[in-house]
Order: structure tokens, then sequence, then C-alpha cells
């Protein structure tokens, strides 16, 4: 009988759940809204639900467990602390309460370690045993693989590279640092910045496709600018695959880690933007670092959560 997992890719407005396989195959899919704003007993819930629902309607194959991937930080005892877009959540232990209601065993971890957790099992880091991951969205996460292993940190907190200080006279990130590459790449601080020099600039194609209204500006759109040429759109992607790529030459350095793989959102902005950051990277890393280092696109893209949740059980629960 084939073993199985199920993946659960928690987010703020949908639970994203599947059954998945040891080859990275999602068999059965389906969501349900998390409705966050009710509190964390009903996600809790919510969660329960849509993993018995999935159990219940295979028909071949054993379940071994769940994985959940979570937002915020996950302390070793699967405590999910201060998630963002979470009202009323302190720490919840998500996999003990979701394994008390469904009676399936349950692991849980912070999602961008999952995506890399994935991304080593099934994806772009199945030929390297130590990489990088970066995901590039609302904010930037971060996972290290080392020998194939999660690195986890002592209190579960490691690979928050995106609060890396690029800048210590820097803006100010919601951290509450200064500089940190988030407060540059960061969806939110990337579209504001391109808002205010498009105010210089109103003749970007940018403009055009937001049809005069600055505030609707995101990563997609800033995309389709540069795809039709843009060169204000361009320089867009150079200057953030740039200060990325400032913030890896660092972690690189520091890990003796030659691989990077990056996803997420704004990844999708493609070549120019991987261009800039192995570019970068090559420039500024230390030289026996830099001769080797790649930065590559992840692989798992729509699929990350969920098959990083079911590498996750695979590699926790086997």
């Amino acid at each position: 009988m084939e073993k199985l997992v199920i993946g659960v890719d928690l987010g703020g407005t949908f639970i994203k759940a599947g059954v998945v396989n040891n080859s990275g195959e999602i068999l059965i899919e389906d969501s349900i809204p998390t409705e966050a704003e009710k509190g964390p007993e009903h996600v809790v819930e919510q969660i329960s639900k849509i993993v018995l629902k999935l159990a219940q309607n295979l028909k071949n194959g054993h379940i071994l467990g769940t994985g959940i991937g979570a937002p915020g930080q996950v302390d070793p005892q699967g405590g999910v602390k201060y998630p963002p877009n979470f009202p009323g959540w302190t720490v919840v232990y998500l996999a003990k309460e979701v394994e008390e209601k469904t009676g399936i065993k349950t692991v849980v971890d912070n999602d961008a370690n999952v995506a890399a957790i994935g991304e080593a099992k099934f994806g772009a880091g199945k030929e390297y045993p130590d990489f990088i991951m970066v995901t590039l969205g609302t904010g930037i996460g971060g996972g290290i693989i080392i020998g194939g292993k999660i690195y986890r940190g002592p209190t579960g907190g490691a690979g928050e590279i995106g609060h890396v200080s690029i800048n210590f006279e820097g803006p100010k990130c919601n951290c509450g640092n200064y500089g940190c590459v988030e407060a540059y790449v960061g969806q939110k601080y990337l579209s504001a910045w391109v808002a205010k020099e498009l105010e210089k600039n109103p003749k970007s194609k940018i403009v055009e496709l937001v049809n005069g209204d600055l505030s609707k500006i995101e990563p997609y759109i800033i995309s389709l600018a540069a795809e039709q040429g843009d060169e204000f759109a361009i320089n867009v992607w150079k200057r953030a695959g740039f200060y990325v790529g400032v913030m890896l030459a660092s972690v690189m350095n520091l890990f003796d880690i030659k691989v990077a793989i990056v996803g997420g959102g704004v990844a999708k902005a493609g070549k120019v933007l991987f261009d800039a950051m192995n570019e970068t990277v090559k420039l500024r890393a230390l030289k026996p670092i830099a001769e080797k280092a790649i930065v590559i696109p992840a692989q798992l893209g729509n699929r990350a959560g969920i098959l990083g949740a079911g590498a996750l059980a695979f590699e926790e629960l086997t």
C-alpha cells in the first residue's frame, strides 16, 4: 500500500491542502476559507475539517501524517507565534491541536522553511545538499538547507534573511530594524517606492497599465511593463536583484553555501531579476564562493505550500 501524507498550506485567506505521494504528486487537492478573523480555535477547526475530508476521500494508500506550513515563527515544540494577519493569535500549538481533532500525526513548520524542504525533496534543490531558499513576496522569507536538512536554530527562528540589513542608514522595516532587504524588495515596500518614483517619471508604461492610479501598482504590473520593453520597469527589477544579491552574498559567505533558490510571487519577474542577482553575488561574495555561486528559480511554483508541507511530513514522520 502506497504511503501518503497530507500537506496543508495555511494562508491568511484560504487553507489549501492535498494528498501527496513520495514522488511529489498531489493526488487529491482541496481548499477552504481560513476565516482567520474568527480566531485560532476556528482556524484549527477549518484545518481539521479539510484534513479529515481528504483522508476520507482517499480510496487507496495509507496516510502517514499531516504537515502544515504556517506563517510566523514556529518553535521546536510546534508553537506558532504571532502569525501576521491572524487576529487573536499569540502562541498556538497548532500541530498538537490538529492532531487531537483528526487523530492523524501532525507536524508544523514556518512556511518559508516548508518551501525550502519542498524544493529539497521535490524541486530545484534535489541535487544540492546545501542551499539558501528565498521567497520573495509580501515579505522576504528564507530557509537554510544544510546536508539535506533544514536548519531551524535552537528556537526555530533561523533563516530570517529578509531582515539582513544591507544599509544601516536605510529605510525603517516593520521589524524595527533599518535597511533590511525586505524594506527594499518586499512587495508593499517595492510598490510604494515605484509609485513615488513614477511621480517624477510619469512616462513609464506602468502608469498606463494602472490607468494612472499608482496605488494599484503590484509586481506583476511592473513585470508586464518590463516585458513590453519599459526601461523604468526593467531598471526596477535590476535594482531589486541587486539588493537581494547583496544580501545573498553575505549569507553565502556566512554559511559557505554556493547555491540560492529563489521563489515567491516577486520572483516571477524572471530573467532580468535573476541576472541581476547572479551578477551581484559574483561581484560581492568571497572569491571561493563567487566562483561557483548560482542563483536559480524555484520549481514548485503555486504547489510549493502543499508539496513543502507534504515533504515536511515525510521528513519528520518516516
